[in-house]
């Protein structure tokens, strides 16, 4: 996002989207990342959660990426609004997921734990929360599918380590506790083995109520 503070200083006539242009250099045209690097998708996310996540970022909650604490420090709730909404906006194609070289034995596993989760660990299924298509749920929730691998597990790490914080409380942190780092393989291997659908876009809702409490999402 190199360059935004310098571009939230623009004249009242300038547009937001020219305005965001230099969050680009690293999310890709429109904020659609390319699915075979490390930089997120941010077009077409939920607005609630990219308003989140830059609130994170700006508060102190987000650290393992400096780079992106120091563009939003000083930007207002309106302003991160504004931006977040704008990306929100962007629906665009997905590229076809890259090959991810894992066993079919690791998708598996991948699939149980996004789809099924593990009760006996009290673990809940992705889909419980991100929506049975994993495209996300408005206004908080992102989708899951389009990430890189590299990514998703660099997030994994970040809860488990502590970087990545959320608004208490932080359902993420709970849930990757309760992973095995073959746990994180396989379900980021999985994830990002599946293909976007055309028209996928955050649903409205989720079908029950989800199964565990978290401070960034409207209850």
């Amino acid at each position: 996002m190199l360059g935004v503070n310098a571009a939230a200083q623009g004249g009242p006539n300038d547009g937001i989207a020219k305005r965001v242009a230099p969050c680009m250099t690293c999310h890709g045209k429109e904020g659609r990342a390319a699915n075979d690097g490390y930089y997120p998708r941010i077009a077409g996310k939920p607005a609630g959660y990219l308003y989140n996540q830059l609130l994170n970022f700006r508060d102190g909650r987000r650290q393992q990426y400096p780079l992106m604490v120091y563009m939003v420090q000083h930007l207002s709730d309106d302003y991160l609004h504004e931006m977040a909404g704008f990306f929100a906006d962007q629906h665009l194609p997905y590229p076809s997921p890259q090959a991810v070289g894992a066993s079919a034995a690791t998708l598996e596993r991948g699939r149980h734990l996004a789809t099924k989760g593990d009760p006996g660990r009290k673990l809940p299924a992705c889909i419980a929360c991100h929506g049975n298509a994993l495209t996300g749920v408005a206004p908080a929730i992102p989708g899951l599918l389009g990430l890189p691998r590299d990514y998703i597990n660099s997030q994994f790490g970040a809860w488990r380590e502590g970087t990545r914080r959320a608004a208490a409380p932080d359902c993420m942190a709970e849930i990757t506790r309760q992973l095995s780092t073959e746990d994180i393989s396989a379900v980021s291997a999985w994830l990002s083995a599946q293909p976007v659908p055309a028209d996928a876009v955050p649903v409205r809702s989720l079908p029950d109520k989800p199964p565990i409490a978290c401070g960034s999402v409207p209850q």
